[in-house]
């Protein structure tokens, strides 16, 4: 069965200032290497969807959806700072809501049935997106509304979301730490943004804090030894990917090692807990950071041709 890929051109139209890491060349990166590498034959392709107040107020409150919309600028206007390295234009809530629409719909085709797997190469990302906070780039928390979609609208009971970004999935978090039906992995650099604290004291979170200069033979130790074996005790329903590729040793936003063939490795080792659990639907995989065109580009193709199985 095919892989899809679910992207949109609004999301290209949010932009922030000049020379910002956080850029429409980045979803240009990974289409660009689909096609060099020959991979966009084997995709599928739909377009996002645009996500419902609903569903996004199952991950965040009225009042900073509310607030959300009264902060954005109109066309023409400049653009409004929403902290330090986040802003918004004209045109950046709808990218947002294709965005969280990716999620919705990669949920829908893959809980269906009708996909294995789905990759959104969408813009803004959302990781860091609290329930009632905009931060770090993050305006909705695509991940996390995509999961209490396959949760509340498809009655799924056990979500299983991966978080390889260099920078901890704090908005997830702080989302899902009260949800036992949610098991949230995150790995990340520390110490480093969001500066949120390396241990948990909740069951369904697991955090995997790398000092600066880790690559991946000790990321593969370290979830071969905690991560795998407790998510595939979890027994999930469906397993979704924050998948920030900003951990590759090219990307100067952090300090990790990774490759290429370490995405390539976590999504098959991914691949296999779907093949053990027996109810498992398969994966909805939604991009976060990678900010090295070039290694974007190359660490997405290999994460996206491990989904794909070719």
């Amino acid at each position: 069965m095919p892989t899809a890929i679910i992207s949109h051109v609004e999301c290209r139209q949010h932009s922030m200032h000049d020379h910002h890491p956080e850029d429409p060349r980045r979803t240009d990166a990974i289409s660009d290497q689909l096609i060099s590498s020959g991979l966009d034959l084997y995709m599928m392709y739909e377009e996002a969807p645009l996500v419902t107040r609903e569903q996004l107020m199952r991950v965040h409150d009225q009042d900073y959806l509310d607030r959300l919309e009264e902060m954005s600028p109109d066309e023409g206007q400049d653009l409004v700072e929403v902290d330090d390295d986040t802003a918004m234009n004209p045109y950046t809530l709808q990218a947002a809501r294709r965005a969280a629409g990716a999620s919705v719909k990669g949920v829908d085709l893959v809980v269906s049935g009708k996909m294995d797997a789905v990759f959104c190469n969408v813009r803004p990302p959302g990781h860091h997106a609290e329930r009632d906070k905009a931060m770090g780039f993050s305006f909705y928390n695509n991940v996390a509304v995509g999961a209490a979609h396959a949760i509340h609208a498809h009655g799924l009971e056990r979500v299983a979301i991966i978080d390889f970004d260099v920078h901890h999935g704090n908005g997830t978090e702080d989302i899902f730490r009260d949800e036992p039906r949610v098991l949230f992995c995150s790995l990340f650099q520390h110490p480093f943004f969001p500066h949120t604290d390396p241990e948990s004291d909740r069951d369904n979170i697991l955090k995997l804090p790398l000092s600066s200069g880790t690559g991946g033979a000790e990321l593969r130790q370290a979830l071969d030894e905690v991560w795998l074996p407790t998510i595939e005790r979890f027994q999930p329903h469906l397993i979704m990917i924050s998948a920030g590729f900003d951990a590759h040793r090219e990307d100067e936003m952090g300090h990790l090692r990774f490759i290429e063939r370490d995405y390539q490795w976590i999504t098959e080792q991914l691949i296999s807990i779907v093949d053990k659990v027996e109810d498992c639907r398969g994966i909805v995989s939604v991009l976060e950071g990678g900010y090295s065109p070039s290694a974007l580009g190359r660490s997405a193709v290999a994460h996206i041709r491990a989904l794909a199985r070719v």
